[in-house]
């Protein structure tokens, strides 16, 4: 979602004339994005913004923005410990930074925002379909720096989803804190299957993925789209963030772990090969051996994908920071994530050797240290190995190719094109394996 925001402001400075530059001591105006769903993050985002202030100090022609989550409804404290911060906005309001930015440089943001899609997205690129989240787990702060759900409107979003296919995109991601909720407070009202239908029609488009999910939320009408629309990928994240139902209660997830499995067990039945992530998180708040172990339960009987593991971390403002004691020792919480990383590490191996021999499709999405890579339908990051030296085309990014999985670690795969024939008739031989990146 930041990256997305992130890409969009860059579009609005680009329309008033602004140059992006990645040297900080040089740029008119310095923004600093944040994220603050754990509390390293904000952490983070804090010494770097004290950093940016030492070497900004003095220059009072530079402009330093900070926005994204960081910045909740009440800034006063943060103005208090930031006073060389010129501007403060909460997420999605970039109007504040560039209408600053415009009045400190003789330039009219009227207009800028209007359509703020990247100049140059990448193959696969993001839109974000709903803001906030209504859920309010015990854990979270998203709900209270983001605010309530407010789902855009599906005409902007197909508009959006157009221009970025006119300007190269291959695959979107639509996003969403919860993005199965999307248009419940639209009217009339609408849902995500409904939106997935019409971007569908999208002519250039060739893959269409959303995320993150709630199991709740997760209804068969959607489970049906995925199923039954061509371009959408068959992959889910469906965050099941622990395996007891007692620490599921005191989370406010809203689910049991038995109704958490009932519904992979349907996704499975109704959709064939499809791709299963998730996310966990370890040592809540009085969170046991016994109960961390029903964790594993799950993650032995799915067998994700993926497993997007992380430590508890107090949030100062959410409920379990008021009413919930953080008392899972820090060399516990490490040691859970180091036996759920240990565990997925040998299910993703295994999962990815089975692809060895196979064909798989692959969008080509660029270069990463002077090979190609893409990814798969089931997001698996692929890296493809051309024969050279026969005159064959060079592949560019935006190109779906049929390729041939050779190698594999848990967390990629080596490929190359299956029997090419160079324009003389000579075919292409396979390579000596390259070690897995």
């Amino acid at each position: 979602m930041n990256t997305s925001d992130s890409e969009r402001l860059s579009s609005g400075f680009t329309n008033m004339g602004f140059d992006s530059t990645d040297d900080m001591e040089s740029a008119d105006v310095v923004v600093l994005n944040t994220c603050v769903v754990r509390q390293s993050a904000e952490d983070t985002a804090t010494g770097l913004l004290g950093r940016i202030g030492k070497r900004m100090k003095g220059n009072t022609d530079r402009m330093i923005a900070v926005m994204g989550c960081m910045v909740g409804p009440h800034q006063s404290e943060l103005k208090r410990r930031f006073p060389y911060v010129h501007v403060w906005a909460r997420p999605q309001e970039f109007e504040p930074i560039l209408e600053l930015a415009g009045m400190r440089h003789g330039l009219d943001p009227e207009g800028c925002l209007s359509g703020a899609v990247p100049e140059n997205p990448n193959v696969a690129s993001f839109i974000p379909i709903v803001h906030g989240c209504d859920k309010f787990c015990t854990f979270c702060i998203i709900p209270y720096r983001r605010g309530r759900e407010n789902s855009r409107s599906t005409f902007d979003i197909v508009h959006e989803a157009e221009m970025m296919v006119a300007r190269g995109v291959k695959d979107i991601t639509l996003l969403g804190q919860n993005v199965d909720s999307y248009g419940h407070d639209l009217r009339p009202r609408i849902d995500l299957a409904d939106l997935m239908e019409q971007i569908h029609e999208i002519n250039g488009l060739e893959r269409i993925r959303f995320m993150t999910s709630h199991p709740n939320d997760m209804s068969i009408r959607i489970i049906e789209a995925i199923r039954d629309l061509p371009k959408v990928c068959e992959m889910i994240n469906l965050p099941f963030q622990a395996g007891d139902d007692t620490i599921l209660a005191n989370m406010r997830r809203g689910y049991t772990s038995g109704q958490y499995l009932e519904k992979v067990a349907q996704i499975k039945e109704m959709i064939l090969g499809v791709t299963l992530t998730t996310d966990l998180i370890v040592g809540f708040s009085g969170e046991t051996e016994t109960q961390f172990e029903r964790s594993m339960v799950i993650l032995r009987a799915v067998e994700f994908e993926k497993v997007h593991t992380s430590e508890y971390s107090y949030r100062e403002g959410t409920f379990a920071s008021r009413k919930m004691h953080d008392d899972v020792e820090r060399a516990v919480k490490k040691a859970r994530k180091v036996t759920v990383d240990e565990f997925q590490q040998y299910v993703q191996g295994k999962n990815n050797a089975t692809l060895v021999g196979q064909n798989i499709e692959v969008l080509i999405e660029g270069r990463k240290r002077g090979r190609l890579h893409g990814r798969s339908r089931g997001d698996k990051l692929i890296y493809l190995n051309v024969p050279d030296g026969l005159g064959m085309p060079e592949h560019q990014a935006g190109e779906t190719v049929n390729v041939e999985i050779t190698d594999s670690s848990p967390w990629s795969l080596e490929a190359v094109l299956p029997q090419v024939q160079a324009p003389d008739g000579r075919t292409a031989v396979k390579k000596e394996k390259v070690p897995v990146v």
